[in-house]
């Protein structure tokens, strides 16, 4: 269905506008991984190895087929931020039918097909049996809340690409809230254990897609969320096909790099794989404390480009990168300072506290190696310029895994840690090579 617009582009951008967009981000994301710390720390608390193990690996392997349906989130923004700067409502109504049907459906598809989604990470990780049956578990109560949990990804793209971040804030504060309290109850208060933390997140994550849904109520007030002929119109269709086929590619590679990354720290023995899973908590707060920024350009970069405004493009670009780099160096020196305390408070083995300290540097140089490909992964988003995003990050998973057959047999872990730095700045690099041509873009 055809729609009259005009273009409204992505007005006044102020410091004050990115901190208002990005902070309640920042926040939100901040938590989820925090979470990650706290299952981990529940569990650790047990004394073992083998459910630390469990956990990370049944938490990856779910991320990981989670955030392959990470275009959800992604392509959401950035069409509707892109439709919001080109003054088109109806769209913007449509896209959140069409992205919560997506979700819902490819949650329903992964429960569905469990069993050989299962049987194919265990074939890929070599975790002893223990660690193996562990994880299964976990698995296969944790899955049941899918269709929630992948159509959260469109309904908080949705809010972003509207610049109400407090709301996704707010969301991601009650599931966190949840999870955790009802981890503490299950874990330490009734004695669960791994199943306890997977019922726990269950249930976070179905009250969590009911509120989002509520708090997106006011969409409801235009009627074409539910015009059947604007939600399935075959030009809006296609273009999101295109866009989100594009981030689809993306998210694989990406999420290739970071589960090799866990399975081939496998091979080095249960201890190791413990300590690496501590470590990528750290990695996880860096990455979802920046991507707090690169959400923020992805909204007015997707305004600035639908409005054909390179000025707007460039300026929420910088301010936003800026804001960036400085919250990369206060992470850096965080880690640097308090790292070993922080190691300490996730397990009460002392082996894995050592194990963990040796390899604590690498989490030091995480956030400063990784500002770059996260803030520039914002602006292809938002720009919905993603051909040359899925590109880059071929030619950079290629650099990685080069990286990967040298470094692995030279320098064992410490190898596989310089792999996944190199990865960052491979990223970072080839995106920045494709910049100038989407400014060029942006004005014609």
């Amino acid at each position: 269905m055809s729609e009259t617009s005009t273009a409204t582009g992505v007005g006044e951008i102020s410091h004050r506008r990115i901190l208002h967009t990005a902070l309640p981000i920042v926040l939100s994301n901040a938590t989820v991984p925090i979470l990650g710390a706290v299952d981990t720390g529940v569990v650790g608390q047990l004394g073992e190895a083998a459910p630390i193990g469990a956990v990370g690996i049944g938490a990856v392997v779910l991320a990981g087929l989670y955030w392959i349906f990470g275009f959800l989130r992604m392509g959401t923004t950035g069409l509707t931020a892109r439709a919001k700067g080109e003054g088109r409502q109806g769209e913007v109504a449509a896209m959140l039918t069409r992205a919560v049907m997506i979700g819902v459906a490819a949650g329903l598809l992964l429960v569905v097909g469990q069993v050989w989604f299962f049987r194919a990470a265990f074939w890929l990780s070599p975790a002893s049996p223990e660690v193996e049956i562990l994880a299964h578990r976990y698995l296969q109560i944790r899955i049941w809340s899918a269709p929630a949990a992948i159509a959260l990804f469109g309904l908080t793209g949705w809010l972003i690409a509207q610049e109400r971040t407090k709301a996704v804030l707010v969301i991601q504060l009650w599931m966190n809230s949840v999870n955790i309290l009802l981890d503490l109850w299950f874990v330490l208060g009734l004695d669960w254990g791994v199943e306890g933390v997977a019922i726990a997140t269950v249930i976070a994550e179905l009250t969590g897609c009911g509120l989002a849904v509520w708090l997106c109520r006011d969409v409801f007030g235009n009627p074409a969320w539910r015009d059947r002929a604007r939600v399935f119109d075959p030009i809006a269709l296609r273009e999101m096909a295109s866009v989100n086929g594009d981030i689809l590619l993306r998210s694989l590679m990406l999420q290739a790099i970071f589960m090799s990354f866990l399975f081939f720290g496998a091979d080095f023995g249960d201890d190791t794989l413990a300590a690496n899973q501590v470590l990528l908590q750290f990695l996880y707060v860096t990455a979802y404390a920046l991507d707090g920024f690169a959400f923020a350009v992805e909204t007015l970069a997707g305004q600035a480009f639908g409005g054909k405004d390179r000025a707007g493009l460039r300026r929420a670009t910088y301010l936003a990168s800026l804001w960036a780099v400085l919250g990369s160096l206060l992470i850096a020196i965080t880690y640097w300072i308090a790292g070993g305390w922080i190691v300490d408070l996730m397990t009460t083995s002392e082996a894995l506290r050592i194990l963990a300290r040796e390899y604590l540097f690498w989490v030091v140089l995480s956030p400063l190696l990784g500002v770059a490909p996260f803030m520039l992964d914002g602006v292809f988003i938002g720009a919905t310029q993603t051909k040359d995003m899925r590109n880059m990050m071929l030619l950079s998973t290629v650099i990685y895994f080069c990286s990967l057959a040298i470094c692995v047999p030279l320098w064992g872990n410490h190898g596989l840690w310089l792999a996944l730095m190199i990865s960052f700045v491979a990223r970072g690099a080839t995106l920045a090579m494709r910049y100038p041509a989407l400014e060029a873009r942006a004005a014609s």
